[in-house]
Formats: C-alpha cells, sequence, structure tokens
C-alpha cells in the first residue's frame, strides 16, 4: 500500500499546538522553521520560550527542536520527542 502524502502550509502549521509526545506537555506553537535551502527540507523548528521559564532578570530564549523529533503531524497538533525540555 502506498502511504498517502499530506502538505500543509506554514500558516496552518503555525496554529497547530506542539504536544510532548513523553510527559504529554503542551510546548506552544510553531514561530518559526529553519529551512536548508539546498536541501529544500526544514531543519528545525523554533518554539517560544516556556512562560514558566521566563522571569524578569532572565533572558528568555526560543527552543529549537529537530525536524527529526516531530513524530507525528495531526489535525490540530504536532507531536514531538523533546526529550528533556519540556520540564
Amino acid at each position: 500500500m502506498e502511504e498517502e502524502m499530506s502538505l500543509y502550509s506554514l500558516a496552518n502549521l503555525r496554529t497547530m499546538e506542539i504536544i510532548d509526545i513523553n510527559t504529554g506537555a503542551k510546548l506552544g506553537f510553531i514561530k518559526d522553521l529553519k529551512i536548508d535551502c539546498d536541501e529544500n527540507k526544514i531543519v528545525s523548528i523554533i518554539l517560544p520560550p516556556q512562560t514558566d521559564r521566563i522571569s524578569w532578570f532572565t533572558k528568555s530564549e526560543d527552543i529549537e527542536l529537530s525536524w527529526d523529533s516531530v513524530k507525528k503531524i495531526g489535525v490540530d497538533v504536532v507531536l514531538v520527542d523533546a526529550g528533556s525540555i519540556a520540564s
């Protein structure tokens, strides 16, 4: 059987919530993508910093997840293996 290929626009991906499959934690929504223009593929997804980690005195940094960590793209969520970042 042939696997059906799904196409998603960037606008559509940005409306999908990112969920860590290990903890079930909601990581937020896609802020940006890194794309390798030579290879024509997505390298990583950029997420905004976790709100519970932001304080007045620390610089908040975006979270970068390798595209390889994306396990499944559903109708309204993206499931990722975020490892240790989603604590």
